[in-house]
């Protein structure tokens, strides 16, 4: 039997996005680039929150503290530039 070639390769530390601090930017630009099937409702329902409401769609957030801890729930799901 052969190795699982996905091992090492799961988990949030995967891909995870950097959520840049509050001095950075004043705004955010959010795009889902994997899909909430298969993960918790809680996770569903951040992105939903944050304006996310298709995959690969793109947002606009204000980068605040609220805002960036709902981001660091569902960092393996996104992608972040500044705005």
């Amino acid at each position: 039997m052969s190795r699982n070639p996905v091992v090492g390769r799961q988990g949030p530390g995967h891909r995870a996005a950097v959520i840049p601090p509050e001095s950075d930017a004043a705004a955010l630009d959010v795009r889902q680039i994997r899909s909430s099937i298969g993960h918790p409702d809680t996770m569903r329902r951040t992105l939903r929150a944050l304006g996310i409401r298709h995959h690969q769609q793109t947002v606009r957030v204000a980068n605040t503290e609220s805002i960036r801890g709902m981001l660091y729930k569902v960092r393996h799901l996104i992608e972040i530039k500044t705005a």
